[in-house]
């Protein structure tokens, strides 16, 4: 008994020393092989005629992430874009003469609204070179990909492809009828008309208010992007809707073309060719296509590391998963780590100014406020701090924006959202009726056990989280009125929870400027007095390791098995789930998912 005891101790101490030996060396060996790459791209050389190759595709996030680009050559698909790589290669392409010209190849990508009305501008801006832009859909050309392309000096198409433009649409699933039926009710406290994000949980229908927010909104926000595509397209505003209004899906090329819609008609082959001709290569020779991350690595321009500006990201939700808003990234934001980031910033002899770039929907009340003060902190220092909004800085997101001295937005973000709630579940119902599970408690006080899933909260429980959300409501409009300048009284007028677009949060003054991170960056630079040699200094850093590359893949995995397999039904059980998950009071808006 006493020897097999040792051999299955021993076998078990040599089979873990064997998958750690194992686990070190397939770690090193990918490290040489991260090593090489990296080593093999800073090789990269732009050779004469060469065009800088953008391919529309996958999910547009913020910014470049070594773990997606090594997951992709693990998984052979295509990394994510970002949007920062992206403008950065179309400032380069506009002075580099090797450079001949853009093309975009239209295949279908995800982003939100305010991230591609920047990268637009920054394509009108490299046309200023005078050289080419073209754009080219094979099966078709999306809505969001044709915003872009509308700026090209000619957007070619299959001949038997289509183009979708089909103007602005948001859907909002209200599950009460849902949660009746399983027996699941949702306690709400709240503070503004407007604070919809609740509503889904507590009616079987839109309210009013919502609806009033919502066209607004998206009328703005489509009134933006409609004439921004007819005006490059030289197509009258009303004839260009009504296109719009038409299906334009269904439309023959022929069609399209009459419109003016499109400019030629060409098979990829085809386009390839006029590429070619357009670039002085021969047509037995392959085209000399740049990647925007490939002009990037060539751009080795010396910056002064005792002038820095710090951006950080702020994407996702704040202390939570984020919504399924493209580009906000898995993680979401980390209230503390961020707030440690910014402290360690204002005493960075280093560092002289700091921009918060912010693409997040809200989240935590409470984890608002933490990094709310951490701002509050580093502007004592004397430093600068500015706000760039990108798709959202909204509820939350507007909270930790505040207090900076210059906020900047795009005329597509979505941004205001200014109130708070709170949702807790009762399924006794469901506990106790459906499940036949009976809860008995043994209690001091009569509020020892309060907030359960089996029980209601009590009348004195209900009215003690209503006062609470009120205090944090009156605290949010009070930070907001400080960093304003105004009255708390203006910023409740406009508050109430409502949701604004930049356009009109700049005209009520919750937003100072309109311009992308650049913008706000030579802000903080000039008011820095660091003249045009300051370096940017990306944060938080990214924290590669193997194992959360590993662990990362098999959540993903898991994740759209259970999409695959649940179907349209994947939405609620989503949005259930991160109700259940969170125990916080929030400010966060809306779940409204925008159909762009």
């Amino acid at each position: 008994m006493l020897k097999k005891f040792f051999l299955v101790v021993c076998g078990s101490f040599v089979g873990s020393f064997l998958a750690l030996f194992f686990f070190t060396i397939t770690s090193i060996l990918m490290s040489f092989v991260i090593f090489g790459l990296m080593s093999s791209k800073m090789g990269v050389k732009v050779e004469d005629n060469s065009i800088l190759y953008i391919r529309l595709e996958g999910e547009l996030q913020e910014r470049p992430s070594e773990m997606n680009q090594f997951m992709a050559m693990l998984t052979d698909e295509q990394p994510s874009q970002d949007l920062s790589t992206l403008i950065k290669s179309l400032e380069l392409a506009k002075d580099n003469d090797k450079i001949k010209g853009v093309y975009l190849d239209c295949r279908g990508m995800a982003s939100g609204m305010s991230s591609l009305y920047e990268l637009r501008n920054a394509i009108i801006d490299f046309k200023k070179s005078k050289k080419f832009v073209y754009a080219f859909g094979d099966e078709g050309i999306m809505q969001s990909d044709y915003y872009l392309a509308s700026v090209a000096d000619s957007i070619f198409l299959n001949p038997e492809g289509a183009v979708d433009i089909h103007g602005l649409g948001a859907a909002t699933p209200y599950m009460k009828n849902l949660l009746d039926k399983v027996g699941v009710e949702m306690q709400v406290v709240r503070v503004g008309t407007f604070k919809s994000a609740v509503e889904p949980y507590m009616l079987s229908e839109m309210s009013e208010a919502n609806r009033l927010q919502q066209e607004h909104y998206l009328g703005s926000l489509w009134g933006v992007i409609s004439k921004d595509i007819a005006t490059s397209r030289k197509i009258d505003m009303a004839a260009f809707n009504g296109l719009t209004d038409s299906v334009m899906l269904t439309m023959s090329t022929q069609e399209l073309m009459q419109n003016k819609i499109v400019d030629h008609l060409c098979y990829r082959t085809e386009m390839e060719d006029k590429l070619r001709k357009k670039t002085d290569v021969e047509m037995k020779d392959d085209l000399k296509l740049v990647t925007p991350a490939q002009l990037v690595l060539t751009d080795n321009k010396k910056k002064d590391d005792d002038k820095q500006i710090a951006v950080i990201y702020a994407t996702g939700e704040i202390d939570g998963s984020t919504s399924s808003v493209p580009g906000m990234g898995e993680e979401g934001i980390n209230s503390e780590s961020m707030a440690a980031t910014i402290r360690d910033l204002q005493y960075d002899e280093n560092v002289k100014g700091l921009v918060l770039r912010v693409n997040s929907p809200g989240g935590s009340a409470f984890g608002s406020e933490v990094i709310w003060k951490a701002i509050e902190d580093f502007k004592k220092s004397g430093k600068p701090v500015a706000v760039s909004m990108s798709d959202y800085a909204a509820s939350g997101g507007y909270y930790i924006s505040s207090g900076a001295q210059r906020i900047f937005a795009e005329p597509t973000t979505i941004t205001g959202s200014i109130g708070i709630f709170g949702v807790i579940p009762n399924a006794s119902n469901l506990i106790n009726n459906t499940l036949g599970v009976k809860m008995e408690e043994v209690t001091t006080n009569k509020n020892a056990i309060a907030g359960t899933l089996y029980k209601p909260l009590s009348e004195q429980q209900y009215a003690a989280l209503q006062r609470m959300v009120e205090r944090g409501y009156d605290l949010f409009t009070r930070r907001c009125a400080a960093g304003r300048h105004v009255s708390q009284d203006s910023i409740k007028s406009i508050a109430e929870g409502r949701v604004w677009d930049a356009v009109t949060a700049k005209n009520i003054g919750l937003v100072d400027e309109f311009g992308g991170l650049q913008s706000a960056i030579s802000w903080v630079a000039k008011k820095a007095g660091v003249g045009d040699d300051y370096s940017i200094v990306n944060l938080p850093n990214e924290d590669i390791n193997f194992m959360s590359m590993f662990g990362q893949m098999s959540r993903t995995k898991a994740e759209e098995d259970m999409q695959r397999r649940m179907g349209m039904f994947y939405t609620y059980y989503e949005k259930l789930q991160a109700i259940l998950g969170r125990e916080q009071v929030l400010c966060l808006m809306e779940p409204v998912e925008i159909d762009f």
